[in-house]
Parts: structure tokens; C-alpha cells; sequence
């Protein structure tokens, strides 16, 4: 692929506003310089193009040399037309522009639309051929518009000074039926010197021009169907593609929400069951626990006659507080004593209710004070009787071992 530096020098002149090309030549010329900067610009990434006027006020520059494709189509908005065409002018100012270029090893190539007629003699256009060969200046010249006998003549003299290998060309575009841009897509103007096909060229221009020839992609398929058909390959491919990137991305954003609601209605379920249910579990469970505790703490001391157990109304159950006990001689002591006082106490219980029995006058008051009972009555002392004699006989079994023991 060629490296170049390109200028288009554009003809805003007055005759730019005949409608002999359609829709009128200044727009017919627009959508072919659209074309030319897309192929300069995609053959090669470090290609460069500049756009210029020469006509109007003067030659103005409207873009220097860069690769910025949408720069170079925003400066062809808004132009103003009228004067006349400076060739000489736009030429000299073009090749001053590429003199200053960047990049010293681009190729030097200006791009002259001459759409009205030619005023400078062919002498001068001679003179400037010869400048731009001598400083290695490719030109390319694109003749519509204006048909007279001497303008064809006047530019072959200026493509003669300065085509050097062939590196120069002219095309003639006469008015009719067929676009400008249509003409220049399958000219060396585009193309280049057979340098990336006439297929790049026009794909390039397509993409630049935006599908102003009319067919699909902005491509004759006549002209390339083997370009035509990768392009549309191409684009159905695209578009599947980014159908199953957003098919695929709606998936994955609805599985994402479902999954945030699952995990929130858990979390809030779990979240809630502690709260409404913990503190009361846990106040019933204290409650229960701690009655529980003093009835269990209360029958123990009841059934060990503990003397530290205390009744409902704060008196203590018995009057003996337990020793400190230290040593295992103090623990056997302790226990003999404690089995000995409670022997005690039963023969001392024991004695008192056969002094009881034995009284049988306060038995017969006692009964006599009861509701329903005859202490006359021959059963009852008969039970008076029989109570008797066994505390009697009680009463000579205890008073056994004693003398015994004497």
C-alpha cells in the first residue's frame, strides 16, 4: 500500500451552481471528494489528506494534511460559493501544505477539481507542471463541468510537465446520467496506481460516502460481487453477533434479579423468626428455669433436713447449722453424731406419743371433742384399750436393753 499525503483542492466557483450534474455540480463534487478521503484513508492507516478551496475570497485551506476521516467531511458543510476558480493559486498553496507534512516519507500527491473554465495560458500551467515534477508532486486532475476546446487542452499540458512514471492522471467526467462519484470509483484517481484494487477503492468509498450510489453497502455489485458478497456476509454476522450479545446479557441481568429476590426473602425470613420469637423462648425458659430451681432446691432440703432451707415464711427448718469440715477423721465424726442426734429424736418421738397414749383422760376429751364420737361406746374403748396395752408393751421393750446394759 502506498504512503501518501494527500491535497484536494475543491472549485466553489460561481459555475458550481449548475444542475447539469445531479443533484448540482458543487454537490456532485462533494460526494466525490467524500469517496476519494475514504479511500485514501483506509488504504493506509498513516495516509493523510488535506482539503482546500480555490475560489471564493481566495484560496483558503479548509483542513491540513491528517487522518481524521470525520474531520475531513465536517469541512465540506457549509461552504460558500462564488468568484472564480484560482488553479494556479489552489495548486502552489497545495503543494506548500504537503511541503510541511509530518511525515517526510509520505508520497506528495494533489487532487485538482477543475468544474469551471480555465483562464491562465498553457504556458503557465507548464511552468507549474514542471515545479511539482521537480519537487516529486503527483497530480491527478478531474475535468467536468464547463466543455470547451481549449480547457482539454490546458490540462493535458499541465498533466504532461508533471507525470512522472505514470504517476499522473486526468479523467474527463461529461455530464449525463451517471454520478460523478460513480465515474471516479473505478478510475486510477481513486484506486491509485493499481495499488489495492479497484474493490478496496470501492468499499472504502462506500463507507466514506455512506451509500450514495444507491446499492447495498454503498457497492456495485457488477462492478466487484465477490466484495459484495463478503460485505454482506460480513454484516449478517455482525448483527447476529450483537443479537446474541444482548440476548445473552438480558439472560444474565434477569438471573441476577431473581437471584437477589431469593436471597432477600431469606435473609428477611431469617431475619424475622429471632426477632418475633427470641425474647419471649427466652423469658419463658428463665421463668421455668428458676421456679423449677427453688423447687428442686426446696425438696433437697426438705428431704435432708437441711438446716439452711427456709420455709414461704423466711423461718428456718431446723437449728443446727452444719459444721466446717476439713479432713476425712472430721467427716466421720460429723456423720456419727448426725446418726446418733437422729436416733435421739425418734426415741424422743417415740416416747412422747406413748405418754400420750398413755393418758387416757386427755384421749377422752380429745374424742369427746370430736364431732360424732362416743367415748362410751364399746368400740372406741376397746381401740382405747388395745392403744394402751401396746404403749405398755413398747414402752417394757425399751426398758429392756437398758437393764441389760447395767
Amino acid at each position: 500500500m502506498v504512503l501518501e499525503a494527500t491535497m484536494i483542492c475543491i472549485d466553489n466557483s460561481e459555475w458550481m451552481r449548475n444542475g447539469d450534474y445531479s443533484p448540482s455540480r458543487f454537490q456532485a463534487q462533494s460526494d466525490a471528494v467524500n469517496i476519494i478521503c475514504g479511500a485514501k484513508t483506509q488504504s493506509n492507516p498513516e495516509n493523510t489528506v488535506g482539503v482546500l478551496t480555490m475560489a471564493g475570497k481566495g484560496v483558503r485551506v479548509l483542513v491540513t494534511p491528517t487522518s481524521d476521516l470525520g474531520k475531513i467531511l465536517a469541512c465540506m458543510h457549509g461552504l460558500e460559493i462564488g468568484g472564480e476558480m484560482n488553479m494556479a493559486a489552489g495548486i502552489q498553496v497545495a503543494q506548500l501544505a504537503l511541503k510541511h507534512r509530518q511525515n517526510k516519507k509520505q508520497q506528495q500527491r494533489i487532487i485538482v477539481f477543475a468544474g469551471s473554465p480555465i483562464t491562465y495560458d498553457k504556458k503557465v500551467l507548464e511552468t507549474i507542471g514542471r515545479k511539482l515534477k521537480k519537487n516529486s508532486v503527483a497530480l491527478d486532475i478531474v475535468d467536468f463541468g464547463e466543455e470547451d476546446d481549449a480547457k482539454p487542452e490546458k490540462l493535458e499540458a499541465l498533466l504532461s510537465a508533471v507525470n512522472n512514471n505514470e504517476s499522473s492522471h486526468i479523467v474527463h467526467v461529461p455530464a449525463g446520467p451517471n454520478a460523478l462519484s460513480d465515474v471516479l470509483i473505478s478510475t486510477p484517481v481513486v484506486t491509485g496506481d493499481g495499488e489495492g484494487g479497484s474493490g478496496f477503492a470501492a468499499a472504502a468509498a462506500a463507507a466514506a460516502a455512506g451509500g450514495v450510489s444507491g446499492y447495498d453497502f454503498g457497492v456495485d455489485p457488477n462492478l466487484d460481487p465477490e466484495l459484495a458478497l463478503a460485505l454482506r456476509v460480513s454484516m449478517e454476522e455482525e448483527r447476529a453477533r450483537q443479537e446474541a450479545a444482548a440476548k445473552k446479557a438480558a439472560d444474565d441481568a434477569a438471573k441476577q434479579e431473581k437471584g437477589g429476590e431469593l436471597a432477600s426473602t431469606s435473609h428477611d425470613a431469617t431475619m424475622a423468626e429471632p426477632v418475633s420469637s427470641g425474647p419471649v423462648v427466652d423469658t419463658k425458659r428463665n421463668e421455668l428455669t428458676d421456679d423449677e430451681t427453688a423447687l428442686l432446691e426446696q425438696a433437697v432440703a426438705m428431704s435432708m433436713d437441711d438446716p439452711r432451707s427456709t420455709q414461704s415464711g423466711g423461718l428456718s427448718v431446723g437449728d443446727t447449722d452444719m459444721p466446717e469440715v476439713t479432713t476425712e477423721d472430721q467427716e466421720l465424726a460429723y456423720a456419727l453424731r448426725m446418726s446418733v442426734q437422729d436416733k435421739t429424736e425418734d426415741l424422743s418421738t417415740q416416747s412422747e406419743m406413748n405418754k400420750v397414749l398413755g393418758d387416757q383422760s386427755f384421749l377422752s376429751s380429745i374424742l369427746a371433742s370430736l364431732p360424732g364420737v362416743d367415748p362410751n361406746d364399746p368400740s372406741v374403748k376397746d381401740l382405747l384399750a388395745s392403744l394402751q396395752a401396746q404403749s405398755e408393751q413398747k414402752k417394757d421393750e425399751d426398758e429392756s436393753p437398758k437393764e441389760d446394759d447395767k
